[in-house]
């Protein structure tokens, strides 16, 4: 099938190299001529294990093409796929400027049916705007389709989770989109949900909101652990085994981050206000979330007396391994409020430098993450890289000025780390 997607980013880039995979044909609009540049050379603009060389590999096949020109996709494709960005607005609302645009210009350039697919997050009746849009913006009548087709990818496993997906959603209006979106996912043997275009949007916002509610539960429950000398971990696994709950998302730690769930949180709950319901659930797993931040910096404190003039080295940067996205990253605030105290502060992440240099202002930057611990007062574990995990201790000890480890991520078995003689933190682990 010929398809174009119009937002070369972390959803549109995995979703046209691995439709590209799957056989189809496949345009990527994107107006970043830096980016189409970096693509047409078979360079991924971001992190993402297992991207690049598909990207690299379908440009030889010539199954993967790149543009910055949206009219050439519209020509060439039948099925639209808009993947373009929804940043949060000061507001809390999502920003649907570049969804709009790009509707217009589809408008603009169609010579035949298409069919145009959200694939961005965005709030429920988006659908209905982009079909006003469409209908006020093409120059002749031309049939076209609207619908919905939500992403459920995680950074990090974002090629594993489209080829191999837990289900499929689509949100159509009409047997002939419904046919065209089943006919492109046919190879995928999973559970396909067909619905309207709003409820598809909505299982969207809901699934991220409950995920969200998962990890901000657990943290709350860390906090009692800690008060009682429990320890989350054994709470978690007794909790996680019951199948109607499960393991996913009850690891607690300092909440979560990243460009989806706190944008998404927000405007879920924008939009049950702008339908005159107050969202109470989602607001509270938004504050116990921010609270995860200011704890871990007062557990810092409290095992160094006080953070002026401490140093604190730091390790990951990125909101989740396997990634650089820096996007809403918990490690932003929790070094601002560090640095706020007072404290000195040198980072190290295994991919995350380069956008961090951009983000972070008057931070050492470590070449590894023992130079990260040389001189430092507390070693502090902000996202669990798996080579973290490797580190030899003997020689971080060795290094740090005083024998501290605070593990925003639980990476750590305390018992192996006090073995060695540390002060060690974790997050619900007791008392200790």
């Amino acid at each position: 099938m010929d398809i174009c997607i119009i937002g070369a980013g972390h959803v549109g880039l995995v979703t046209g190299a691995c439709f590209a995979d799957l056989g189809n044909r496949v345009i990527c609009v994107d107006s970043d001529r830096r980016k189409i540049g970096l693509l047409r050379k078979g360079r991924a603009p971001f992190f993402e294990p297992a991207l690049e060389p598909m990207v690299a590999r379908h440009l030889k096949t010539k199954r993967l093409l790149f543009t910055a020109d949206i009219a050439e996709g519209v020509r060439k494709s039948v099925v639209i796929f808009i993947a373009v960005g929804t940043p949060p607005l000061d507001s809390g609302d999502a920003d649907l400027t570049g969804v709009e645009n790009v509707a217009r210009s589809i408008a603009r350039c169609m010579t035949g049916y298409r069919l145009i697919v959200e694939k961005s997050t965005v709030p429920v009746d988006t659908g209905k705007w982009i079909h006003r849009i469409l209908s006020e913006s093409i120059p002749r009548k031309i049939p076209f389709d609207v619908a919905s087709n939500p992403e459920f990818l995680r950074e990090g496993s974002a090629v594993n989770d489209f080829l191999h997906p837990d289900r499929i959603v689509i949100g159509v209006e009409s047997k002939k989109a419904q046919d065209l979106l089943k006919e492109l996912y046919r190879p995928f043997q999973c559970p396909l949900v067909v619905t309207d275009i709003a409820s598809a949007e909505l299982i969207k916002h809901a699934s991220n909101a409950f995920l969200a509610t998962k990890i901000s539960f657990i943290n709350s429950i860390a906090t009692l652990c800690e008060r009682v000398g429990a320890d989350v971990e054994k709470v978690a696994q007794g909790v996680g085994l019951d199948r109607r709950i499960g393991p996913a998302f009850l690891d607690a730690g300092i909440g979560y981050g990243g460009f989806c769930l706190p944008k998404d949180i927000e405007a879920f709950i924008r939009i049950a206000e702008k339908l005159g319901y107050d969202y109470k659930l989602l607001k509270a797993v938004k504050q116990i979330n921010e609270d995860q931040r200011r704890s871990l910096v007062d557990k810092v404190e409290k095992q160094l007396w006080n953070l002026k003039g401490k140093k604190i080295g730091v390790l990951g940067l990125a909101f989740k391994p396997d990634t650089d996205d820096m996007r809403f990253a918990p490690s932003l605030e929790v070094i601002e409020a560090l640095k706020k105290a007072g404290a000195k502060i040198k980072v190290f992440d295994p991919q995350a430098m380069g956008a961090a240099k951009k983000l972070l202002n008057g931070v050492a930057f470590a070449k590894d993450p023992y130079e990260a611990a040389k001189g430092s007062d507390c070693l502090l574990l902000l996202t669990e890289w798996d080579e973290f995990k490797k580190l030899d201790l003997k020689r971080v000890k060795r290094l740090l000025r005083q024998p501290v480890i605070v593990d925003g991520r639980n990476l750590y078995d305390p018992a192996v780390v006090r073995k060695f003689g540390f002060s060690y933190v974790g997050i619900g682990l007791g008392k200790g």
